[in-house]
């Protein structure tokens, strides 16, 4: 399940202009992901942009070492980083956006659950948790995808 965006006038919504970053990684554009997740515009302006600054960051830390690597090699854009023969040209960039918007539609779903104590409202609390879990995984996967790892790691204890 996702916030589905449904009424109202898309001129009512203004996007709040692009998120800087850290000149490695591509600045992120609020209007952007609101399309491409249709995020309700229910949802506040200033909640996306906090959604996507937590993703960003979170998403930054986990990529420090292969930014490091890049940077060590004399790459100064996730742009500029050399695709295998296997990706198009921009799967990095792409990727990026995919694991920072896939997080923070997932910190939306959690912030927006239905607490409300009917059953239908627990049925839609529920619907919404499985599909934020759905895109914490989407974004983990991504993350997999830039640094060449699998998606799955299983070890024996």
């Amino acid at each position: 399940m996702s916030l589905v965006a449904h009424g109202g006038s898309e001129s009512q919504h203004r996007p709040s202009p692009p998120i800087p970053n850290n000149g490695f990684w591509p600045d992120i554009e609020p209007g952007d992901f609101r399309d491409r997740h249709r995020i309700e515009t229910t949802i506040p302006e200033g909640r996306v942009v906090y959604a996507l600054g937590v993703a960003m960051r979170d998403v930054n830390r986990q990529l420090a070492e292969f930014q490091a690597r890049q940077h060590d090699a004399g790459v100064y854009a996730s742009d500029a980083v050399p695709a295998e023969p296997w990706q198009m040209p921009g799967d990095t960039t792409a990727l990026y956006r995919q694991a920072v918007y896939a997080s923070a539609h997932a910190s939306i779903l959690e912030a927006y659950r239905d607490y409300s104590a009917t059953r239908s409202g627990e049925e839609a609390g529920e619907v919404k948790d499985e599909a934020a879990d759905d895109y914490r995984r989407n974004s983990r996967w991504a993350v997999a995808e830039i640094l060449g790892e699998p998606h799955t790691t299983v070890e024996l204890i």
